[in-house]
């Protein structure tokens, strides 16, 4: 008879096939929206966005899908997934972690990835989502 996994085992495990999952192409690419502006060139150093409630709880709703499950709820980095994939993350909670960071900087991070974090896809978020995600970001420290 098989012994059951132990939860940690299989939340790892799920984590890290989701994360290699999300990083693969699609069959046929994503279509795109022939509208959404280009991305901010690299000398654009400043947010432009505006946030809304609206695109708060969106920009919430998207950490929670694609960076909670490594970063946390609450952005301190410390998750079971994160030590599990032998990451040290960030503590978003401390102002200090990103005050080196540009928010041109963060959008690039997240469009490109870095390491093990996978890219965010231009089909899963617009650009607008990303700036806001950045904003959301920043408010853990607050």
């Amino acid at each position: 008879m098989l012994k059951p996994l132990p939860w940690k085992l299989f939340l790892s495990f799920t984590a890290t096939i989701l994360l290699a999952l999300s990083a693969m192409p699609t069959r046929g690419g994503v279509p795109q929206d022939s509208t959404a502006a280009p991305a901010p060139a690299a000398t654009a150093a400043k947010n432009q966005v505006k946030s809304t409630p609206e695109s708060q709880a969106k920009a919430k709703s998207l950490y929670q899908i694609d960076c909670a499950m490594c970063h946390g709820d609450n952005g301190n980095g410390k998750t079971d997934v994160a030590k599990s994939m032998g990451l040290t993350l960030k503590d978003w909670t401390d102002a200090k972690s990103l005050s080196d960071k540009s928010d041109q900087d963060l959008f690039n991070t997240i469009r490109k990835g870095t390491d093990k974090m996978p890219p965010e896809a231009e089909g899963r978020a617009k650009d607008d989502m990303v700036w806001n995600l950045i904003i959301y970001l920043r408010s853990f420290a607050k």
